[in-house]
């Protein structure tokens, strides 16, 4: 064994805290992995390599460690893992190789149905970062999105022409381990990318603000992000740059192991829920008429679509329905203890908090839109449930006329949604909820706070913005120049982000906070 007296708790190793790196440490590690119960065990301490989750490695290193074959950490260890992956200092490249019979697979997927979920094979995923290369071969590449969808190249029924192809931007998704389930198919432990265009986002920077915000206000729930710059090479052919994309995490299996340590979600071994406007609105309201469904890997879509223990998809579905029935159906006084009891309450108010600032109406609250549940125990009463907030390119000025919305800007934040979508609305008719969440809302836009103030939201804006403004123009020709304007779709064209003035986002926005009492 490996004795660590007189060293601070915590060493690299030493996962029960006694001082001694030894079995028990190997023990606690296979007992967290197992889900067994313990005490005083702490995940992040556990995660021995640094790669964001326990697991075998980990076992393997302690061993390491207790044989004298660990040549410990750095003195100032590298980043791996998602903090690697989405590290916003960087501008990672990403070069996709995929064979002609594959591209013109998805050509027909895609024509079969647009909203096709199905992979296709890439033959060669290289991932750049500082002078660092990852090189995979054999992944998983599909299409993403919802009205944001169209085909990648050319006419309805026309496959790829070599010659001249008529390329496009879409979304991708990107599963690393699709094809070949190893560690060597992985950048650094993260096997799944989803990589964004900026549809309708002409400043490049929508979506990486509110993620951004989220993870500044300690909405450690939000995705990770940040912007890369795509090849893509069909076959034989030149490969084509794509330009920068946005890179975001998604919420997934390996998103619940990042967060899987006391201080978040306790365990990853919970149901995971998608919910989406698909046929009727996710207003939580449903019961057992809702669009109930799981993840079976067709291309199916349902309101609410179960990600995680699929198998038991009865039993997750009753605890989905169980919190939606008493969502409903409890009086005041019993809903405002029950809700604490299985909620983070302060967490989903700041979560609203920061979702509304940014002017987030394609959301839960108002068109019963764009979120995850994740229950983070399968069983039907004794669980917490976390809200995860998702999709956030309509925002920051881009502005419709849907639900409770005329003007996400001026919108009175106490009456952002509908009164059917029960989840937030009944919390703004108890006075301490109201003014805590009222109390974020105006935290995030203080000048003082360093958060949404104007001009330290330009400054952060144009600091990103200079990062990628040498890289957008591309081989397609779309999306070439960095501007500051709204969606053309929406209904308010007059904000700005960069410029100060009556139409400056944060400076209305701002005001319709602070003129809550």
């Amino acid at each position: 064994m490996v004795t660590t007296a007189g060293v601070n708790a915590g060493v690299r190793g030493d996962v029960t805290g006694d001082d001694i790196v030894d079995v028990e440490d190997v023990n606690a590690v296979i007992n967290l992995i197992l889900q067994l119960p313990q005490q005083n065990i702490n995940a992040s301490i556990a995660d021995v390599t640094g790669d964001g989750m326990v697991d075998v490695e980990d076992v393997n290193e302690i061993i390491n460690i207790i044989l004298g074959h660990s040549a410990g950490p750095d003195p100032e260890p590298e980043k791996t893992g998602v903090e690697y992956v989405w590290d916003m200092d960087a501008l990672p490249e990403i070069h996709i190789t995929v064979s002609v019979d594959e591209w013109n697979r998805l050509l027909s997927l895609y024509d079969a149905n647009r909203g096709t979920k199905q992979y296709i094979a890439a033959s060669r995923f290289t991932f750049i970062q500082n002078g660092e290369v990852t090189e995979i071969d054999s992944i998983g590449l599909r299409l993403k999105g919802n009205t944001s969808r169209r085909r990648p190249e050319g006419n309805f029924g026309e496959m790829h022409n070599p010659e001249n192809p008529q390329l496009r931007h879409v979304h991708f998704g990107i599963n690393l381990r699709k094809y070949v389930k190893d560690n060597d198919h992985t950048v650094k432990g993260v096997r799944k990318l989803h990589l964004k265009w900026f549809k309708d986002d002409a400043a490049y920077v929508r979506e990486v603000f509110c993620y951004n915000l989220f993870r500044q206000a300690g909405v450690w729930t939000a995705s990770r992000d940040n912007y890369c710059r795509l090849w893509l090479r069909i076959g034989d052919g030149v490969e084509k740059y794509y330009g920068v994309y946005e890179m975001i995490e998604p919420i997934d299996e390996n998103y619940l192991k990042q967060r899987a340590d006391t201080t978040m979600f306790s365990t990853s071994k919970g149901n995971l829920w998608k919910c989406k406007y698909v046929g009727q609105p996710a207003t939580l309201a449903q019961g057992y008429d809702g669009d109930y469904w799981y993840d079976d890997d067709s291309d199916a879509n349902h309101t609410y679509m179960l990600h995680t223990n699929t198998k038991q998809f009865e039993n997750a579905k009753a605890q989905l329905i169980d919190f939606q029935l008493k969502l409903q159906g409890k009086g005041r006084e019993s809903f405002y203890q029950w809700i604490q009891e299985v909620c983070d309450v302060d967490l989903l108010l700041k979560t609203y908090a920061v979702n509304v600032a940014v002017g987030m109406w394609d959301d839960y609250w108002n068109n019963a839109n764009n979120y995850y549940l994740y229950f983070n125990t399968e069983d039907l009463y004794d669980y917490k449930v976390y809200f995860l907030p998702y999709d956030y390119d309509n925002t920051l000025g881009t502005s419709l006329q849907v639900g409770n919305q005329s003007d996400s800007g001026r919108q009175n934040p106490l009456e952002w949604g509908v009164q059917s979508n029960k989840l937030i609305q009944r919390l703004m008719d108890y006075d301490d909820f109201r003014a805590k969440y009222i109390a974020y809302l105006k935290e995030i836009v203080a000048d003082q706070s360093d958060l949404m103030y104007c001009t330290d939201a330009i400054e952060r804006i144009q600091a990103w913005q200079d990062k990628i403004c040498d890289y957008v123009s591309n081989d397609l020709g779309e999306d070439m120049i960095i501007e500051d304007r709204p969606a053309s779709w929406g209904n308010h064209h007059e904000y700005r982000l960069m410029e100060l003035g009556p139409d400056n986002f944060f400076q209305v926005k701002a005001a319709s906070i602070n003129s809550l009492p």
